[in-house]
């Protein structure tokens, strides 16, 4: 019988597990241990669910029991149901009914529920893990009761309720969502076409292409979805998350993208319609030797320094696009389009005629943290009027904040793709310059320097550019004295 699950029950339902876990262990690590029970009680509810429909159809339980009956395999041992009865132990005997799962569907879900430490009392007694479990035995999160699109939503309300519970960190597994559609819709995916995320976190950069083509009225179910994610904790909830909202066909691969790309075709890098990302902002500890001398062919426009490895991600996605169709849309930190260690790469950069969009967005768009924005597009073949060509948009006041939260309305979004798609002049909005004019000025891309306003406006502006600019500096150092404390504490720590 089905029991239909409202989206405020289902958010309830979700955030009540994390109340279980409160004060056990660190907010940012409540994911590796909710995420993997939600999917495994999906994975039991809608094997029962199918099982019944079968049994329904031939009134035989052997018959029901048939793999062709099921889409994933639960093998004797591994269901919910199991687990709920185990009296001791527990945290053993889930990892061992997840394993079990893994094993019996070796094409879709290998690793699929990540590394959390189950087998570790100290952290998870077994009193805590029965609470838990029984809490989410509350509820049967089948079909009928939550299709994949409502769960899918529940997943990224859990994620996001994370996010603001864990602080800085954050930003490694999520990115503000209002930002992110805009991104997709700048790119406009379509039905079949490719799309990757060389640092996908927990796969919602790729979902949202798929849930614009829904919205649209269009065929989202054959697009190509390919993520890699170096957190493995993060990369498999990534795969959770994909087959939470209906798309099977997704392939998430794990490690350092700059290291070790996961897709290849032979010894190339394989290229992709479209690329949306938001890479980790000027990582520090990378291989740039490595990359000096990389067998991909990415260092298209040159070395980026060893404190800043924002031009080697930047780099790799351009090397990664298809050449007659990629586009891609990449989010940084504004010191990308200005800083002097790397004008070099951006001298090559505006010379390869890839660059076709930098769009200045306002502050608190990056996850708990005040720097601002930037969205940049590449196009690997551009249209005859935009060669040669960059378009500039200064949307710095195309942002709203809430409750210590920076978003992008629908009409924000809407004003900012406009002038997007126009390509062209708006005063004190969006301008466009010639790779001569960029030129004139040292290849900087700082929007102030094309974006100008009527002369009333000028003054007052432009000192609020160059304060949103200092503030952008100011939170990059921020950001490295964080990395630097993360790995003085993890030097302390061995």
């Amino acid at each position: 019988m089905s029991t239909r699950i409202t989206q405020r029950e289902l958010e309830s339902y979700l955030w009540g597990a994390a109340v279980v876990l409160r004060g056990l262990i660190d907010a940012g690590d409540y994911k590796q241990y909710i995420f993997p029970l939600v999917f495994l009680k999906r994975l039991s509810d809608v094997y029962d669910e199918e099982r019944a429909a079968a049994l329904a159809i031939y009134g035989e339980d052997e018959a029901a029991d048939l793999p062709e009956n099921h889409r994933f395999a639960i093998p004797d041992g591994a269901h919910w149901q199991d687990i709920r009865d185990v009296g001791s132990g527990v945290g053993a005997a889930v990892l061992a009914a997840m394993r079990a799962i893994e094993s019996a569907n070796p094409d879709t879900l290998t690793g699929v529920f990540g590394d959390g430490d189950w087998g570790n009392k100290n952290l998870l007694p077994d009193r805590t893990l029965k609470e838990l479990i029984e809490h989410f035995s509350t509820k049967t999160l089948s079909v009928a009761n939550l299709p994949e699109d409502e769960l899918g939503q529940g997943y990224e309300y859990l994620i996001k309720k994370f996010a603001d519970d864990s602080g800085h960190t954050a930003q490694e597994f999520y990115t503000n969502r209002t930002l992110v559609h805009l991104m997709t819709m700048m790119l406009k995916p379509e039905p079949g076409e490719s799309v990757y995320d060389p640092t996908c976190g927990t796969g919602g950069m790729l979902i949202s292409t798929a849930a614009e083509l829904r919205r649209q009225g269009k065929e989202w179910r054959n697009l190509r979805l390919y993520g890699q994610e170096l957190n493995y904790g993060t990369s498999a909830i990534a795969r959770m998350n994909l087959f939470l909202h209906g798309i099977a066909d997704g392939r998430i691969g794990h490690g350092d993208t700059l290291t070790k790309p996961a897709f290849l075709d032979g010894a190339r890098l394989r290229t992709f319609d479209v690329v949306l990302a938001n890479p980790p902002y000027s990582i520090k500890a990378w291989n740039r030797a490595a990359f000096a001398n990389d067998p991909y062919g990415r260092n298209l426009w040159g070395v980026p320094p060893q404190g800043r490895a924002d031009y080697a991600f930047f780099q790799h996605i351009a090397a990664s696009l298809d050449p007659e169709t990629g586009r891609a849309a990449i989010l940084f930190p504004h010191g990308v389009l200005f800083r002097r260690e790397e004008a070099g790469l951006r001298e090559k950069l505006v010379k390869s005629d890839m660059l076709e969009a930098v769009v200045g967005l306002g502050a608190g768009l990056f996850y708990n943290s005040p720097m601002e924005a930037v969205v940049v597009t590449l196009r690997a073949n551009k249209s005859a009027e935009q060669r040669g060509r960059v378009l500039f948009i200064n949307a710095v006041n195309q942002v709203s904040r809430e409750q210590a939260q920076s978003f992008l309305r629908e009409r924000h979004q809407m004003k900012i793709l406009a002038a997007y798609e126009a390509f062209g002049g708006d005063d004190g909005f969006a301008a466009v310059a010639t790779r001569d004019e960029i030129s004139d000025k040292q290849y900087s891309l700082a929007i102030s320097l094309y974006v100008t306003h009527s002369a009333g406006e000028a003054k007052s502006l432009n000192v609020k550019e160059a304060v949103n600019e200092w503030r952008a500096v100011a939170g990059e150092v921020d950001a490295s004295i964080r990395n630097v404390v993360t790995l003085l504490r993890q030097e302390v720590n061995r």
